[in-house]
Protein backbone atom coordinates (compact mmCIF):
# COMPACT_ATOMS: atom_id res chain seq x y z
CA UNK A 1 0.00 0.00 0.00
CA UNK A 2 1.73 3.12 -1.19
CA UNK A 3 1.38 6.35 0.52
CA UNK A 4 -1.97 8.11 0.73
CA UNK A 5 -2.06 10.35 3.55
CA UNK A 6 -4.69 7.80 5.62
CA UNK A 7 -3.11 9.25 8.58
CA UNK A 8 -2.58 13.05 7.52
CA UNK A 9 -1.67 14.81 10.66
CA UNK A 10 -3.27 12.24 13.16
CA UNK A 11 -1.38 11.53 16.40
CA UNK A 12 -0.85 7.68 16.74
CA UNK A 13 0.37 6.08 19.89
CA UNK A 14 1.77 2.65 19.49
CA UNK A 15 2.37 0.37 22.59
CA UNK A 16 4.88 -2.38 22.10
CA UNK A 17 6.27 -0.67 19.02
CA UNK A 18 10.02 -1.16 19.43
CA UNK A 19 9.60 -4.28 17.32
CA UNK A 20 7.52 -6.22 15.45
CA UNK A 21 4.16 -5.88 14.47
CA UNK A 22 4.18 -2.76 16.52
CA UNK A 23 7.06 -1.32 14.78
CA UNK A 24 5.68 -2.22 11.31
CA UNK A 25 2.23 -0.27 12.66
CA UNK A 26 4.75 2.72 13.37
CA UNK A 27 6.30 2.61 9.83
CA UNK A 28 3.33 2.19 8.49
CA UNK A 29 1.70 5.30 10.18
CA UNK A 30 4.43 7.59 9.30
CA UNK A 31 4.09 6.73 5.49
CA UNK A 32 0.50 7.73 5.70
CA UNK A 33 1.14 11.12 7.56
CA UNK A 34 1.01 10.37 11.03
CA UNK A 35 3.03 12.08 14.00
CA UNK A 36 4.17 8.46 15.93
CA UNK A 37 4.78 8.44 19.54
CA UNK A 38 6.46 4.29 20.47
CA UNK A 39 6.38 2.46 23.50
CA UNK A 40 8.69 -0.09 24.96
CA UNK A 41 10.73 -1.29 27.58
CA UNK A 42 13.83 -1.45 26.21
CA UNK A 43 15.12 1.95 25.09
CA UNK A 44 17.85 0.89 22.47
CA UNK A 45 15.60 -0.52 19.85
CA UNK A 46 12.47 2.26 20.95
CA UNK A 47 15.15 4.86 19.94
CA UNK A 48 16.91 3.37 17.02
CA UNK A 49 13.67 2.93 15.65
CA UNK A 50 12.84 6.68 16.33
CA UNK A 51 16.04 7.73 14.77
CA UNK A 52 15.00 5.83 11.54
CA UNK A 53 11.43 7.18 11.39
CA UNK A 54 13.01 10.95 12.05
CA UNK A 55 15.93 10.38 9.45
CA UNK A 56 12.94 10.05 7.03
CA UNK A 57 11.27 13.33 7.77
CA UNK A 58 8.70 12.23 10.38
CA UNK A 59 7.80 13.34 13.89
CA UNK A 60 8.43 9.95 16.48
CA UNK A 61 9.38 10.01 20.10
CA UNK A 62 9.94 7.22 22.40
CA UNK A 63 8.29 6.79 25.93
CA UNK A 64 10.31 4.08 27.57
CA UNK A 65 6.76 2.24 29.20
CA UNK A 66 6.36 -1.16 30.77
CA UNK A 67 2.67 -1.63 29.82
CA UNK A 68 2.22 -4.77 32.20
CA UNK A 69 1.87 -1.78 35.11
CA UNK A 70 -0.98 0.30 34.34
CA UNK A 71 0.31 3.62 35.58
CA UNK A 72 2.90 3.15 33.09
CA UNK A 73 0.09 2.67 30.38
CA UNK A 74 -2.09 5.38 31.35
CA UNK A 75 1.15 7.66 31.54
CA UNK A 76 2.63 6.73 28.03
CA UNK A 77 -0.50 8.38 26.91
CA UNK A 78 0.03 11.38 28.82
CA UNK A 79 3.50 11.83 27.27
CA UNK A 80 1.99 11.45 24.32
CA UNK A 81 -0.23 14.22 24.84
CA UNK A 82 1.85 16.53 26.82
CA UNK A 83 4.70 16.33 23.66
CA UNK A 84 2.13 16.33 20.54
CA UNK A 85 -1.43 18.04 22.37
CA UNK A 86 -3.94 14.78 21.53
CA UNK A 87 -4.32 11.15 20.84
CA UNK A 88 -5.90 10.67 17.81
CA UNK A 89 -5.05 6.93 17.42
CA UNK A 90 -3.88 4.18 19.66
CA UNK A 91 -2.39 0.09 18.81
CA UNK A 92 -1.89 -2.05 20.96
CA UNK A 93 0.30 -4.37 20.24
CA UNK A 94 2.04 -5.28 22.90
CA UNK A 95 2.01 -8.74 23.98
CA UNK A 96 3.32 -11.52 26.11
CA UNK A 97 3.34 -15.24 24.51
CA UNK A 98 5.23 -17.45 27.18
CA UNK A 99 3.37 -20.88 27.19
CA UNK A 100 1.93 -22.65 29.71
CA UNK A 101 -1.27 -24.86 30.02
CA UNK A 102 -4.11 -25.45 32.11
CA UNK A 103 -2.27 -27.69 34.58
CA UNK A 104 1.51 -25.75 34.41
CA UNK A 105 0.60 -22.43 34.50
CA UNK A 106 1.67 -20.77 37.92
CA UNK A 107 -0.28 -17.73 39.20
CA UNK A 108 2.55 -15.95 38.46
CA UNK A 109 2.59 -16.45 34.84
CA UNK A 110 -1.25 -16.37 34.16
CA UNK A 111 -1.22 -12.38 36.26
CA UNK A 112 1.86 -12.00 33.82
CA UNK A 113 -0.37 -12.45 30.82
CA UNK A 114 -3.20 -10.54 32.45
CA UNK A 115 -0.93 -7.58 32.79
CA UNK A 116 0.57 -7.43 29.81
CA UNK A 117 -2.50 -8.45 27.43
CA UNK A 118 -5.28 -7.25 29.32
CA UNK A 119 -4.96 -5.24 31.96
CA UNK A 120 -2.02 -2.58 29.93
CA UNK A 121 -4.41 -2.54 26.88
CA UNK A 122 -7.39 -1.42 29.13
CA UNK A 123 -5.65 1.75 30.71
CA UNK A 124 -4.35 2.71 27.88
CA UNK A 125 -7.61 2.73 26.42
CA UNK A 126 -9.15 4.58 29.42
CA UNK A 127 -6.29 7.29 29.46
CA UNK A 128 -6.72 7.74 24.91
CA UNK A 129 -10.48 7.67 25.46
CA UNK A 130 -10.61 10.50 28.06
CA UNK A 131 -8.46 12.72 25.84
CA UNK A 132 -10.38 12.39 22.99
CA UNK A 133 -13.77 12.92 24.94
CA UNK A 134 -12.20 16.19 26.90
CA UNK A 135 -11.56 17.50 23.55
CA UNK A 136 -15.37 16.01 22.18
CA UNK A 137 -12.81 14.84 19.26
CA UNK A 138 -13.38 11.39 17.64
CA UNK A 139 -10.86 8.84 17.64
CA UNK A 140 -9.53 5.13 17.12
CA UNK A 141 -8.44 2.70 18.92
CA UNK A 142 -6.98 -0.76 17.26
CA UNK A 143 -6.15 -3.86 19.24
CA UNK A 144 -4.23 -6.38 17.88
CA UNK A 145 -5.33 -9.91 19.30
CA UNK A 146 -4.76 -13.49 18.33
CA UNK A 147 -6.62 -15.74 16.63
CA UNK A 148 -5.73 -18.29 19.83
CA UNK A 149 -8.68 -16.28 21.35
CA UNK A 150 -11.12 -18.53 19.80
CA UNK A 151 -9.55 -21.82 21.61
CA UNK A 152 -6.22 -21.73 20.61
CA UNK A 153 -3.62 -24.69 21.62
CA UNK A 154 -3.39 -26.39 25.25
CA UNK A 155 0.15 -24.63 25.46
CA UNK A 156 -1.44 -21.55 25.02
CA UNK A 157 -3.89 -21.09 28.06
CA UNK A 158 -3.21 -18.27 30.21
CA UNK A 159 -2.36 -16.37 26.84
CA UNK A 160 -5.70 -17.12 25.32
CA UNK A 161 -7.68 -16.18 28.68
CA UNK A 162 -5.84 -12.42 28.62
CA UNK A 163 -6.45 -12.37 24.99
CA UNK A 164 -9.87 -13.14 24.95
CA UNK A 165 -10.72 -11.34 27.36
CA UNK A 166 -9.15 -8.16 25.42
CA UNK A 167 -11.38 -9.05 22.39
CA UNK A 168 -14.49 -8.88 24.74
CA UNK A 169 -13.49 -5.48 26.13
CA UNK A 170 -12.94 -4.42 22.53
CA UNK A 171 -16.61 -5.05 21.94
CA UNK A 172 -17.46 -3.49 25.15
CA UNK A 173 -15.41 -0.25 25.23
CA UNK A 174 -16.45 -0.05 21.59
CA UNK A 175 -20.10 -0.27 22.39
CA UNK A 176 -19.68 2.39 25.21
CA UNK A 177 -18.09 4.91 22.82
CA UNK A 178 -19.86 4.32 19.79
CA UNK A 179 -22.10 8.15 20.18
CA UNK A 180 -18.44 10.09 21.05
CA UNK A 181 -17.65 8.88 17.67
CA UNK A 182 -14.75 6.51 19.25
CA UNK A 183 -13.75 3.70 16.78
CA UNK A 184 -12.64 0.46 18.57
CA UNK A 185 -11.86 -2.27 16.62
CA UNK A 186 -9.25 -5.63 17.22
CA UNK A 187 -7.23 -7.90 14.53
CA UNK A 188 -7.11 -11.26 15.43
CA UNK A 189 -3.86 -12.36 13.70
CA UNK A 190 -2.34 -15.34 12.94
CA UNK A 191 1.06 -16.85 13.30
CA UNK A 192 3.22 -13.93 11.86
CA UNK A 193 6.81 -13.97 11.28
CA UNK A 194 8.22 -11.56 14.07
CA UNK A 195 11.77 -11.50 16.00
CA UNK A 196 9.37 -12.05 19.05
CA UNK A 197 8.09 -15.33 17.22
CA UNK A 198 11.50 -16.19 16.46
CA UNK A 199 12.57 -15.82 19.84
CA UNK A 200 9.54 -18.17 21.29
CA UNK A 201 9.94 -20.99 18.68
CA UNK A 202 13.39 -21.40 19.85
CA UNK A 203 13.06 -21.15 23.83
CA UNK A 204 10.21 -23.00 23.92
CA UNK A 205 9.90 -25.15 21.17
CA UNK A 206 13.68 -26.06 20.25
CA UNK A 207 13.17 -24.41 17.01
CA UNK A 208 16.35 -24.55 14.61
CA UNK A 209 17.13 -21.41 11.99
CA UNK A 210 14.78 -23.18 9.38
CA UNK A 211 11.52 -23.10 11.65
CA UNK A 212 10.08 -20.57 9.61
CA UNK A 213 10.34 -22.49 5.76
CA UNK A 214 9.28 -25.75 7.92
CA UNK A 215 5.76 -23.57 9.38
CA UNK A 216 6.01 -22.10 6.09
CA UNK A 217 5.61 -25.52 4.39
CA UNK A 218 2.34 -26.34 6.15
CA UNK A 219 0.13 -23.37 6.12
CA UNK A 220 -2.10 -22.94 3.09
CA UNK A 221 -1.10 -19.70 1.78
CA UNK A 222 2.79 -21.72 2.01
CA UNK A 223 3.81 -18.47 4.10
CA UNK A 224 3.54 -16.82 7.70
CA UNK A 225 1.81 -13.42 8.00
CA UNK A 226 4.19 -10.20 7.48
CA UNK A 227 4.25 -7.64 10.30
CA UNK A 228 3.91 -4.82 7.24
CA UNK A 229 0.66 -6.70 5.73
CA UNK A 230 -0.57 -6.30 8.88
CA UNK A 231 0.26 -2.67 9.34
CA UNK A 232 -1.33 -1.93 6.66
CA UNK A 233 -4.72 -3.25 7.62
CA UNK A 234 -4.20 -1.71 11.17
CA UNK A 235 -3.86 1.72 9.18
CA UNK A 236 -7.42 1.54 7.34
CA UNK A 237 -8.72 0.52 10.35
CA UNK A 238 -7.13 3.26 12.17
CA UNK A 239 -8.11 5.89 9.17
CA UNK A 240 -11.39 7.42 8.40
CA UNK A 241 -11.27 5.04 5.55
CA UNK A 242 -12.75 2.24 7.55
CA UNK A 243 -16.14 4.41 7.83
CA UNK A 244 -18.21 3.92 10.62
CA UNK A 245 -17.01 0.28 11.55
CA UNK A 246 -16.73 -0.24 15.39
CA UNK A 247 -16.87 -3.24 17.05
CA UNK A 248 -15.40 -5.37 15.18
CA UNK A 249 -12.93 -8.44 16.08
CA UNK A 250 -11.58 -9.53 12.54
CA UNK A 251 -9.85 -12.75 12.19
CA UNK A 252 -6.65 -12.08 9.51
CA UNK A 253 -5.19 -15.52 9.72
CA UNK A 254 -5.36 -17.76 6.73
CA UNK A 255 -7.18 -20.58 8.41
CA UNK A 256 -10.58 -20.36 9.01
CA UNK A 257 -12.30 -20.60 12.34
CA UNK A 258 -14.69 -23.46 12.25
CA UNK A 259 -13.99 -24.88 8.90
CA UNK A 260 -13.52 -28.58 8.93
CA UNK A 261 -12.40 -31.14 6.43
Amino acid sequence: MGPRGLLEDKVVLVNGGTQGVGAAVARAAVREGAVVAVTGRRPGPGEELVAELTAGGARAMFVRADVADAGQAKGAVAEAVSAYGRIDCLVNSAGLTSRGTLLDTTPELFDAHVAVNLKGPFFAMQAAVADMLARKAPGTIVNIITSSAHGGQPFLAPYVAAKAGLAGLTRNAAHAHRFDRVRINGLNIGWTATEGEDATQRTFHGAGDDWREQAAARLPMGRLGQPDEIADFVVLLLSERSGVVTGSVIDWDQNVLGGLD
